[in-house]
């Protein structure tokens, strides 16, 4: 199929771009989604505004402990050793292997993931996990939104149709942080059926912090709350993380059926893979 007819537009500053946005303009950045959508008619812009051509928001940053990742930082960038310092880019470096396949990770930006808000999206879960902060300007202004209050629902976020999203803010993980980063899915192209993303601190052999990211776990990623807490203060041990696992599961997950998994089987995954990952996270 073909997109039906629309205007295209390729604004040169952030300027030009939000007035393209107020004026109802979806945006281009990667179009690994937005594309695909246009083809199949299933969604129907009347103008697209492309900002590949604003400079300055490929910049990807650190700064008083904080990592900026611009709108144009493609996925193949976290590829790159020694991009983002520390556990953080260990973390994205693991993560960003299982996002589909290399043209998509090379045109793609993790910025464009969390504009589209997938549930099975590995960038929004980490986002959620790591206390990450979207910046959106629009024409009225900026404001910058916690990541846990960001997303709503299966592509549903708090962004306003006039609003662009222009840069992800994550706060750097200490060094001694253990990470990991775990995806079950049917074939090597196909979206997760679940994946989890985890960071641990330990001390003295017992657990003093717990980040855990879900993905396709419910309609939105999710921290996993109650498995953190279950987490913290227990000493490491494959027994807590199995305890973890099944709390993550049946308290902190709400899968629904797909047609290659029930919802019973989506939760044993679940169960499983966050005890695998949190083994695998734990600081060496």
């Amino acid at each position: 199929m073909k997109p039906a007819a629309f205007d295209y537009l390729a604004p040169r500053t952030v300027a030009e771009a939000l007035d393209a946005l107020a004026a109802g303009a979806q945006v281009l950045a990667g179009g690994q989604s937005l594309l695909l959508e246009m083809h199949l008619q299933r969604v129907h812009p009347d103008l697209v505004a492309d900002i590949n051509r604003i400079p300055g928001l490929d910049a990807l940053t650190v700064s008083d402990g904080t990592l900026t990742v611009g709108a144009l930082v493609r996925h193949r960038a976290f590829a790159s050793p020694g991009a983002v310092p520390g556990p953080l880019g260990d973390l994205f470096g693991r993560a960003v292997g299982y996002i589909a396949h290399p043209p998509i990770r090379t045109r793609g930006t993790m910025a464009g993931s969390l504009a589209w808000a997938h549930p099975a999206s590995e960038w929004c879960a980490l986002a959620v996990a790591l206390d990450a902060v979207v910046e959106l300007r629009s024409t009225r202004g900026t404001r910058e939104v916690p990541a846990g209050e960001y997303f709503r629902g299966p592509f549903q976020t708090a962004r306003e149709p006039d609003e662009l999203l222009t840069a992800v803010r994550y706060p750097l993980l200490a060094p001694d942080t253990g990470v990991a980063f775990t995806e079950h899915r049917r074939t090597g192209f196909s979206f997760a059926q679940v994946a989890v993303g985890a960071a641990l601190t330990t001390r003295d052999g017992v657990i003093t912090e717990a980040r855990i990211g879900l993905a396709n776990c419910a309609d939105r990623p999710l921290r996993a709350h109650a498995a953190e807490r279950a987490l913290v203060g227990a000493e490491v041990s494959s027994w807590a993380f199995a305890a973890a696992g099944e709390t993550a599961a049946e308290q902190d997950a709400a899968p629904v059926p797909e047609p290659y998994a029930d919802v019973d089987y989506r939760r044993q995954v679940i169960a499983v893979l966050v005890a695998r990952t949190l083994r695998e996270a734990v600081p060496v």
